[in-house]
Formats: C-alpha cells, sequence, structure tokens
C-alpha cells in the first residue's frame, strides 16, 4: 500500500496534516487486513473525512463507514472493518452525553466545548454538540464520555449531565438566512459571486487562492460545475449551500437558493 499511498499524496499535492492523515488511514487498513479486525479513528473533520474517503476509495478499498453518533453528523468518526466483519455503527467507540439545564439559562457551542477541553478532553474527542433550549447533547469518545458524564458546570450554569438513551433521537438544529439571485451558470465563480456579493473578479480571486471548499475539498478552479446539495465554505465569508436550481428566465438566466448557515 505505501507505493499507492504515496501516489495519492503527489497527486493530491498534500503536505502537513493532510500527509500524516492519509498516512494514518494508510496504516488503519495495513492493521485491518492483516488482523481481520476493525480499526477506528478519532472523530474528523469534514474536511477530513472526505480526504480520507477519497483516499480509500483511490485504494479500492471500500469494507468502510463514517459516523458520528447520528444521521447527518458533521464530525465523524472512520471505521474500517475486516473481511468478515459486518459495518455498523454500534460498533463505534463512541457516546452520546446529554446535558439539561434551565431553558431561560443560556449555553452556547463554545460554552460547552471549551467546559470539555478543560477537562483535558482534546478536540479529536469531541464529535459535534447540538444545542437548545435547556438541552444539549456531545458526542465522544468513550473515554471522554465517562469524564464528562461528571460535570457539574458549564460556565457558571448548573448542568445534570448522563448517557443519552439509545434510542433518543438527536437531531441537528442549524439555522439558516437565505439568498436568492439569478445566475448566468452554476460555475463556481458565478455561485460564490450570489453567496458573498462580490464581484465575478473578486469571487474568482478568492478560488484561485485557495479560499474556497466544494464538499469539503478545497478548489482552485472556477469553471468548477456546482449542483443543487453542494456545500460551499468560503474563508472570511462562511458557509453555504445551494439550496435550489429552479428554472431559466427569459434573459436566460438561472434562478437559485443559496441557504447561509448563521
Amino acid at each position: 500500500m505505501a507505493n499507492d499511498k504515496n501516489s495519492f499524496i503527489s497527486g493530491e499535492g498534500l503536505g502537513g496534516e493532510d500527509k500524516l492523515l492519509v498516512s494514518h488511514v494508510a496504516d488503519m487498513v495495513s492493521i485491518c487486513e492483516r488482523t481481520c479486525s476493525s480499526r477506528f479513528s478519532a472523530f474528523l473533520t469534514e474536511g477530513e473525512a472526505a480526504l480520507a474517503e477519497r483516499f480509500l476509495r483511490y485504494e479500492g478499498f471500500s469494507h468502510f463507514m463514517m459516523w458520528g453518533g447520528f444521521e447527518g453528523a458533521q464530525r465523524v468518526m472512520l471505521g474500517v472493518f475486516g473481511e468478515y466483519e459486518e459495518p455498523m455503527a454500534e460498533e463505534f467507540p463512541l457516546a452520546a452525553v446529554k446535558f439539561r439545564f434551565r431553558e431561560c439559562d443560556s449555553l452556547s457551542h463554545r460554552d460547552f466545548l471549551g467546559s470539555l477541553m478543560s477537562l483535558g478532553i482534546t478536540r479529536n474527542q469531541i464529535g459535534d454538540i447540538i444545542c437548545s433550549e435547556g438541552r444539549a447533547y456531545a458526542l465522544l469518545t468513550r473515554a471522554a464520555a465517562e469524564q464528562a458524564v461528571f460535570i457539574e458546570k458549564i460556565g457558571r450554569v448548573g448542568v445534570k449531565c448522563a448517557y443519552a438513551d439509545s434510542d433518543e433521537k438527536i437531531v441537528r438544529n442549524d439555522k439558516f438566512s437565505e439568498i436568492s439571485g439569478t445566475v448566468a451558470s452554476l460555475r463556481l465563480d458565478c455561485v460564490v459571486g450570489t453567496a458573498t456579493r462580490l464581484s465575478r473578479e473578486k469571487s474568482c480571486a478568492l478560488i484561485r487562492s485557495g479560499s474556497v471548499s466544494v464538499n469539503h475539498g478545497v478548489t482552485e478552479s472556477v469553471s468548477d460545475t456546482l449542483k443543487e446539495g453542494d456545500v460551499l465554505s468560503v474563508r472570511g465569508f462562511g458557509r453555504y449551500i445551494l439550496s435550489s436550481v429552479g428554472d431559466r428566465t427569459k434573459k436566460d438566466r438561472i434562478h437559485i437558493v443559496i441557504k447561509k448557515y448563521i
């Protein structure tokens, strides 16, 4: 696998943390194939998960699964499974911790993240943190969850902690603002311009500088064609979803709706 790994790294132009991630995934697969037993990563960002999946597809290794504790999780673990193992969510070494507090108390993602990390829990041991009125969930590695269930305060707010029930439904509660407009085409520079309200020239400069990601991978091609459901990240501006692509206008422009995460 080493030659294939190095070819992939070279072909993708990877360095630094990305190169280390690919090497780690290659090691996971090598151990899994040698021992016929599953291996699991720590929590990965969306970009890291996308890179890991590209590498596994490149290697022709398909016996893997990404899971973050619930459907639609943004931070996930990678599990690679032996030939005779069935990839199952239940096998992943993670747990959901539920926090309850007074609805009049306002606690944010940052509050929970800070409290967890103050215990010595590292960022890659923490998956998604879902906050709502009077309740929050943190997806954690099992080892981190064993520490988190003893938390009694988040900042100055008293909380009650417990493992979430296995049948408890966890859903993201993302909020969006909506941007509507028309574009000459679904080229990346056109859509970025509509999302950011920048001129085409400035949009192209952003893309070519490596400041734009499509579906969690950086692209510097202004002419890439997008499709409905694609996720964009623009450094300094935010994160967007191309929510819908509509009909053409009389002037042959395309109606689009973009949702911006807020």
